[in-house]
């Protein structure tokens, strides 16, 4: 059921009970458990923190807790399976669910006692109404009883025998046209995922009704929106409208300080809006480090090309700026070279074909001495996250993120850069290695790139925010390099070593690039029906549908997918919907190293 009244029907109700928080493994997630932390201090609220990765973690979270919670909280988790199904609780336990991934699925949706959504209205849902999904056809039975025979010729227990004959063949009939018009209805709806609202921005909005919002609340609803866009969640229309909502309570906080006496303390944080470039991490880098590291200006330059370092060297000297300069830390560069620099850039960057190079952000001062922008933010956390240096456990790298959000822990937030400069670095080797030694290969529908055991940081891109990250990138890459026309328009492949001991492979889809996409994606139900259709031992443990661990031997998924697709109408899939399965994909599947040339053939004949 969806809450219409957060303040009255989630925060009224657990404010003077005991809380069981779970929280997913991604930014947006971290970002709304800082805020409502900071609620549940303010109203001395108990409650249990509990990372959960998957559904795996999630249902042993909730039967390690079932016994001592009555009321769960889960933010980025559940919304998009029915969750009472899954797992199986008491008629007295209740779920808040602030969750981006879509669709939510319908029983969440209609379930009025034990369900509770924390999902905005205005977000294009698109939920199937209660009378089309559930609604009882067995009406109007008793209407013809008693209409028995008026006297005529055929005896009467006859005659009522042939009427519940045809009264159950006619019931049979509208139940066979009911069941396919409620499936025909159901996979429209379920058929493609996406991201909604940032679960921080919904829990900043509780807070606001609450009058206690801060700006360090703002500052967390401010990174999880900018996770959605950094990590290419949602659509650019989507990010500018968010944007734009979060630039007026900074606009409130601001003109509300204004008169305060700490106003321009030492320990003062000041948010601002700003139109800055899209250059990562650049004022904790040297400026021609960042530009060399960031996919869009590497990308435009085609930077793994001695033409495109000329290029660069070129642009550097249109700018005015010196190589001493742009090489050394950018605060230790002279004031005078920053004080015009974004508009100095911008104005070099539209000779070079490069229009869009700045982009709405937030930046934030601590003090006088750190400033950083919402994405430095953002991909600090992610590396913390995700990180492989040490042999920490997702919790461990989980609290360590969440701690980096903090300003007062500001040293743990620039570790996480320094690790995220790392695995930005990590990623523009591989792309140019990947691009320079033609390991992407056109495999007829799609490309496929496939990384070797011994390529340098491979351990980082078993990752999937990693690899997501570098999938993107190599695609944009590719597209700016090939002259062939045609591979411009397929979808990449990506695969990489996930376990070397276990010898899997992770593997990763993306759609093609294009301006124009909607974020909407197909993979995860072309692998939930050549599961449902060969009934193949499949985990799906990921939050988003889309990422599947598949622990079959892949020639059975072949059989399974190539089933699926050549017999679309047997599926009820239109020819359309069957070949946009790959080329709408985001998915994430783990196989047997010695099956990847099979998987590759079968995706070969699948998609031809």
């Amino acid at each position: 059921m969806f809450i219409t009244d957060i303040r009255k029907e989630f925060y009224d109700v657990v404010v003077n009970q005991r809380v069981a928080l779970l929280v997913s493994s991604d930014i947006d997630a971290l970002c709304a458990c800082k805020i409502l932390q900071a609620l549940f201090h303010c109203d001395q609220v108990q409650y249990t923190l509990v990372p959960v990765t998957g559904w795996q973690d999630l249902g042993t979270a909730f039967l390690e807790h079932k016994e001592q919670f009555r009321y769960f909280v889960l933010i980025n988790c559940g919304a998009n399976v029915d969750l009472l199904e899954t797992l199986q609780p008491e008629e007295d336990s209740i779920f808040f669910i602030c969750d981006t991934h879509r669709p939510v699925d319908v029983v969440n949706v209609y379930n009025d006692t034990q369900v509770k959504l924390m999902i905005k209205q205005d977000d294009d849902l698109g939920v199937p109404s209660y009378d089309d999904i559930f609604r009882d056809e067995e009406e109007e039975g008793g209407d013809d009883s008693g209409n028995e025979s008026d006297g005529g010729s055929e005896p009467s227990g006859k005659r009522r025998r042939y009427d519940e004959v045809c009264y159950a063949v006619d019931l049979m009939t509208l139940t066979f046209e009911m069941f396919h018009f409620r499936r025909e209805i159901l996979f429209d709806y379920e058929q493609y995922e996406y991201h909604g609202t940032s679960a921080a921005m919904v829990i900043f909005e509780l807070a606001w009704v609450l009058t206690k919002d801060t700006k360090d609340m703002l500052w967390w609803a401010i990174i999880g929106l900018t996770d959605q866009w950094v990590h290419d969640k949602i659509t650019h229309m989507k990010y500018v409208t968010d944007i734009a909502t979060l630039q007026r309570h900074v606009s409130r906080h601001n003109h509300r300080n204004e008169d305060e006496d700490n106003s321009l303390s030492i320990d003062c944080m000041r948010i601002s809006f700003e139109y800055d470039l899209r250059l990562a991490l650049y004022q904790h880098w040297s400026l021609f480090e960042s530009i060399c590291n960031s996919s869009y200006t590497s990308c435009n330059f085609k930077l793994w090309s001695m033409h495109g370092q000329k290029k660069l060297q070129e642009f550097l000297a249109d700018m005015g700026l010196p190589l001493k300069q742009v090489k050394q830390k950018f605060n230790s560069m002279d004031m005078s070279v920053k004080e015009n620099l974004r508009e100095v850039i911008e104005e070099s960057s539209n000779k070079y074909g490069m229009k869009d190079i700045r982009i709405q952000t937030f930046g934030v001062h601590f003090g006088f001495k750190n400033r950083f922008l919402a994405s430095d933010v953002v991909h600090a956390a992610a590396a913390l996250l995700e990180s492989t240096e040490k042999d920490d456990s997702p919790g461990d790298n989980f609290i360590k993120a969440l701690d980096c959000l903090s300003r007062s822990n500001l040293e743990r937030l620039h570790g996480g850069i320094d690790l995220a400069k790392k695995k930005l670095m990590a990623i523009q080797q591989t792309v140019a290695s990947c691009i320079c030694t033609n390991l992407i290969l056109s495999q007829g529908p799609f490309l496929y790139c496939y990384l070797l055991e011994g390529t340098p940081d491979v351990k980082l891109f078993s990752k999937p925010m990693a690899l997501t990250l570098l999938c993107k990138y190599l695609l944009k890459a590719f597209v700016r390099s090939t002259r062939n026309k045609r591979c411009k328009l397929l979808p990449l492949i990506i695969a990489a070593p996930m376990n070397v001991e276990k010898r899997t492979v992770i593997v990763l889809g993306i759609p093609p690039e294009s301006e124009t996409s909607d974020k909407k994606n197909f993979f995860g139900r072309a692998f939930e029906k050549a599961a449902e259709s060969t009934s193949s031992r499949t985990l799906h443990d990921h939050f988003d549908t889309s990422i599947n661990w598949f622990r079959t031997y892949i020639s059975v998924l072949y059989l399974a997918l190539i089933q699926v697709l050549s017999q679309p109408k047997q599926f009820k899939l239109s020819n359309t919907h069957a070949h946009t399965y790959l080329c709408f994909a985001f998915a994430v599947i783990e196989l047997k190293m010695e099956d990847r040339t099979k998987f590759l053939d079968a995706l070969i004949t699948l998609l031809s």
